[in-house]
C-alpha cells in the first residue's frame, strides 16, 4: 500500500485554511522532535507566523491521519490474506477518509463469531436468500420446500424462510450505503429519552430534571450529554439514544421493499430484523460513542480555557508571605516563607479557640510578621476562613501588608503527594498544605504545575470525560502556560522546569542536581554541561529559560541563544553594548529591521527580538490586584435574596460560571443570567479568577445551592419576562409528539427520499 503524504499536507492545509507548504514544514518539524511552542516562538519564517493553536492542530489532525493510514494497512493485509482483495475494493479502503467509512467498508469480510446468518448458510439457505432478495421467486412455498433438509436441521418452510431472512438482514446491516443512511437518521433524527428507574426517585435526586427527559441528540449541551450518562452509570435512570423506529424502518423499507407480494413479505421482515436485532444495537453504540466523544471534547476545552487562566492568574511576585491553611479544632497552620518561597518557619495557632488561645494566636502572628518583613498574608478559602481573614484584619498589621484569601483547590493532593514528601519529608501534610497556599500566592503557575490538573477544580464532569485525552489537552495547556510566561532556571522546581519545552521528568530532575551540586548557572550555555542534555534539548529549551543577572544580558530574555550574534551584530553597527540597545529605545529606533533579514531570519522573528529586547524577560501575566469578600457574610445562612455581593470567578462551565462570595459555597451564575444582553458563550463575558459584583437570587440552604445574577436588574427582568410568557399548554411534551408524529415522519421520510434517491 502507497499513501502519498502530500494528500494529508493538503487535507488539512484546506481543513484549517492554511498554505499547504506551511503544514509541510510544520510536520517535519514535529517528527524531528520539535515542540509546539518552539515551533510557534522561533520558527515562525518556516511555518509562515502559525500560532500555537494552528501548529497543535497539524499535530493532532497528522497523527489522525496516520492512524487512519495504519488501520487501513491493516484491512489490506487482513483481505489479501483471506484471498478476498480486489482492485475495486483495494480503492475503496485506500479512498476511505474516516474510520467509520473504513470500518462499514470491512464489515462484510471482518472475521465474526458465529451468527444466526452463519448457521443458516451451514444449513445451505444461501441459494433460497439470493432469490429472495433479488425478487426471482414465483411460487415462494414450492422454492422454500426445495430446501427441507432433516439432515441439516430445516425441518419445515418456515425454518427455511426464517434461516433466509436471517441472511439477507445481515446482508442489509453490512451493506455500506445502507449503515450510512441508518447513521444518518440516528444523527438527525436521533433522540435521547431518559426515564427514572421505578425505586430510585428518592437516591437520584440530583438528576431529579433527567426522570423524564426527552431532547435530539445532535443538538443536546456537552454537560448534560455527560450527566445523563453518569445517571445512567449510576443506575438511576433508563437511557434510550435512538430515532422513531418507524421511520428508520419506513427508510429502509423504501430502499428494499419494491412491490406487495409473498416475496417482498419476506424482506420486509428481514428488513425489520436486521435494523432491530443488528443495525439499531450497532448504531445506538455507534452514536453513543460519537455524542460521547464530542462531549468530552467539548467539555476538555472549557476545561483547559479554565485552567489556562488559572494557571496565568497574576501573580504576587518576589515577596515574604505568611500562609495560613485555617481549621477550628485542631487550629490553623501558619507559615511563613521567603520570597523564593522557601520554609522558614511553622506553627500552630488558634485565633477561634479559647480567649487566652486568642491572645497568644495574635502576638504570635505579628511577632512573625515584624521578625521575617511579611508583605502578605494567604489565607487558604476552606473551613474557618472568614473567621480567621475576620481575626488577621483586625489584628492592625502595617498597612503595606495584604491579607489576601487564596483558592486552595487541590492543595491536599498536592500535601498528599510524592512530589511534596520529597520536598518536605520531615514535615506533616498540614505544614506542607499551608506551604502551597503560600507559594500559590508567590506564584500561582509555578505551585500548580505541582498538581494533577484535573483535581483543580476548574471543569465539568472532568472523572466522566476520557482520561487519555483529558491529559493530552491539559497537558497542553500546562506547557504552553509555562513556555509562554518563561521558566526562572536558578530558583525553578523540578516539576516547572518538567513542562518546559524540550526537557521532561528526567532532564528536569539532571538540571536540579547539577545546580545543586554546582550552584547557579551562570549563563545559558552552562546548560549544556547536565548531563544527557545535548544539543537538541538545548536547541528546544533554551529559549524558555530565564537567568536573572547573568553576565549576558540576553540570557534573561526570550531571546534565543541562536539569535544573539543578530543582537551583537545591531549593538555593534550602532556603536554601542548590547545592554545599551536594551536600555536605551531611541538607539533601538535607529534599527532598520530589514538590514537584518537574512536567508534564515525574516521579519517576524526580527520584531519578537525588538520587542523583547524592550522589555527583556517581561512576564505577560497581568498585575496582582488583592481582593476581599463582603465582611459580615461568612456562611451561606448569611445570604439573603438581593443582596449585592463582591464575588470571585472559580469555574466556567457552558451552562454559566461559578463565583466565591466567601461562604464556603459557590454560587452560579446561570448564563442566561450574565449580562443584559444574550449570552452564547460565557468565557466571552467572564474568566476565571476575574473578580466581578454578584445579586443573590436564590438561595437554597438544606441543598447548599446559591443561585447569583450580574444582570442589571434581574429581579425586574425576570417578573417582565414571566408576563410576557405565553400560557404553557395542558398536553405534555409527549402527547404533543404523538399527536404530530403522523405529519412529522411523513416529512422525515421525504427529506430521506430526496437525500438517498429512494
Amino acid at each position: 500500500m502507497h499513501i502519498n503524504s502530500d494528500q494529508h499536507f493538503s487535507k488539512i492545509a484546506q481543513e484549517l485554511s492554511v498554505r499547504e507548504s506551511q503544514v509541510r514544514a510544520t510536520v517535519e518539524m514535529l517528527d524531528e522532535g520539535a515542540t509546539v511552542p518552539f515551533i510557534s516562538r522561533y520558527r515562525k519564517e518556516k511555518t509562515g507566523s502559525l500560532d500555537e493553536v494552528a501548529v497543535a492542530a497539524i499535530r493532532d489532525r497528522i497523527h489522525q491521519l496516520r492512524e487512519l493510514d495504519k488501520r487501513k494497512e491493516s484491512i489490506l493485509k487482513s483481505l489479501t490474506d483471506m484471498e478476498k482483495l480486489t482492485d475495486e475494493l483495494e480503492a475503496k479502503v485506500l479512498a476511505a477518509e474516516t474510520m467509520t467509512e473504513l470500518e462499514d467498508i470491512y464489515l462484510p469480510y471482518k472475521p465474526k463469531r458465529r451468527t444466526r446468518a452463519t448457521i443458516a448458510r451451514e444449513k445451505g439457505l444461501e441459494p433460497l436468500a439470493n432469490k429472495i432478495f433479488e425478487e426471482e421467486v414465483i411460487d415462494l412455498k414450492s422454492l422454500a420446500s426445495d430446501f427441507i433438509d432433516s439432515e441439516k436441521g430445516v425441518e419445515s418452510i418456515d425454518e427455511a424462510l426464517s434461516g433466509a431472512r436471517d441472511i439477507i438482514a445481515e446482508w442489509i446491516n453490512e451493506d455500506q450505503e445502507t449503515r450510512s443512511q441508518v447513521r444518518e437518521i440516528f444523527n438527525e433524527s436521533g433522540h435521547f429519552k431518559a426515564r427514572v428507574i421505578p425505586g430510585k426517585e428518592e437516591e437520584g435526586q440530583k438528576y431529579k430534571d433527567y426522570f423524564e427527559w426527552d431532547e435530539p441528540i445532535n443538538t443536546a449541551p456537552s454537560h448534560r450529554v455527560l450527566a445523563l450518562r453518569r445517571a445512567e452509570k449510576e443506575m438511576i435512570i433508563f437511557l434510550d439514544s435512538s430515532p422513531d423506529d418507524e421511520l428508520a424502518i419506513h427508510s429502509l423499507e423504501s430502499k428494499y421493499v419494491k412491490a406487495q407480494n409473498e416475496v417482498e413479505d419476506q424482506v420486509a421482515l428481514a428488513v425489520k430484523d436486521s435494523y432491530k436485532r443488528l443495525l439499531k444495537p450497532s448504531m445506538e453504540t455507534e452514536v453513543r460513542m460519537t455524542s460521547k466523544k464530542k462531549a468530552d471534547e467539548e467539555a476538555i476545552r472549557v476545561f483547559a480555557e479554565n485552567l489556562k487562566q488559572l494557571l496565568l492568574a497574576p501573580p504576587l511576585g518576589e515577596r515574604n508571605v505568611l500562609a495560613i491553611d485555617p481549621g477550628f479544632r485542631t487550629g490553623c497552620k501558619v507559615v511563613v516563607l521567603n520570597s523564593q518561597g522557601k520554609l522558614l518557619k511553622n506553627t500552630t495557632v488558634f485565633p477561634t479557640g479559647s480567649a487566652h488561645q486568642k491572645v497568644v494566636a495574635e502576638n504570635e502572628l505579628k511577632q512573625l510578621c515584624s521578625q521575617y518583613d511579611v508583605n502578605a498574608v494567604a489565607i487558604g478559602n476552606g473551613t474557618a476562613s472568614r473567621e480567621t481573614e475576620a481575626f488577621v484584619k483586625s489584628l492592625g498589621l502595617p498597612k503595606h501588608v495584604l491579607v489576601v484569601m487564596v483558592n486552595e483547590s487541590g492543595a491536599s493532593i498536592y500535601s498528599a503527594s510524592d512530589v511534596a514528601r520529597e520536598e518536605f519529608p520531615d514535615y506533616d501534610v498540614t505544614v506542607r498544605g499551608a506551604v502551597s497556599i503560600g507559594r500559590r500566592l508567590q506564584d500561582p503557575l509555578a505551585e500548580l504545575v505541582k498538581i494533577d490538573p484535573k483535581s483543580i477544580g476548574v471543569g465539568q464532569y472532568q472523572h466522566d470525560v476520557d482520561q487519555g485525552m483529558l491529559k493530552e489537552g491539559l497537558d497542553d495547556v500546562v506547557v504552553s502556560c509555562v513556555n509562554g510566561v518563561g521558566v526562572e532556571l536558578n530558583s525553578a522546581s523540578k516539576e516547572l522546569l518538567t513542562y518546559v519545552s524540550g526537557l521532561g521528568p528526567q532532564l528536569a530532575k539532571n538540571i536540579v542536581a547539577y545546580r545543586d551540586e554546582n550552584g547557579p548557572f551562570a549563563s545559558r550555555k552552562d546548560l549544556m554541561k547536565v548531563p544527557r542534555l545535548g544539543a537538541k534539548a538545548y536547541e528546544q529549551a533554551a529559549g524558555f529559560l530565564r537567568i536573572r543577572n547573568a553576565r549576558n544580558p540576553l540570557d534573561a530574555s526570550a531571546v534565543h541563544p541562536e539569535r544573539y550574534s543578530l543582537v551583537e551584530k545591531m549593538a555593534k553597527d550602532r556603536n554601542c553594548s548590547i545592554k545599551d540597545l536594551m536600555g536605551d529605545v531611541g538607539v533601538r529606533n535607529q534599527i532598520s529591521l530589514k538590514d537584518y533579514v537574512n536567508g534564515e531570519v525574516g521579519l517576524p522573528t526580527l520584531q519578537d527580538i525588538m520587542d523583547e529586547l524592550s522589555k527583556p524577560g517581561r512576564d505577560p501575566r497581568e498585575k496582582f490586584e488583592a481582593f476581599s469578600f463582603e465582611e459580615g457574610i461568612n456562611e451561606i445562612e448569611d445570604l439573603k435574596i438581593g443582596m449585592k455581593l463582591p464575588g470571585i470567578v472559580t469555574n466556567i462551565t457552558n451552562f454559566g460560571c461559578f463565583v466565591d462570595v466567601g461562604v464556603h459555597q459557590d454560587g452560579l451564575v446561570h448564563v442566561s443570567h450574565l449580562a443584559d444582553k444574550f449570552v452564547s458563550n460565557p468565557a466571552e463575558i467572564v474568566s476565571v479568577q476575574q473578580k466581578v459584583t454578584v445579586t443573590v437570587t436564590e438561595v437554597d440552604v438544606p441543598r447548599r445551592r446559591i443561585a447569583l445574577s450580574m444582570k442589571s436588574n434581574p429581579f425586574g427582568e425576570d417578573r417582565k419576562a414571566k408576563a410576557n410568557k405565553p400560557k404553557k399548554k395542558t398536553t405534555n411534551r409527549d402527547n404533543r409528539r404523538e399527536e404530530d408524529a403522523g405529519g412529522d415522519l411523513q416529512q422525515k421520510l421525504s427529506q430521506l427520499k430526496g437525500k438517498f434517491k429512494m
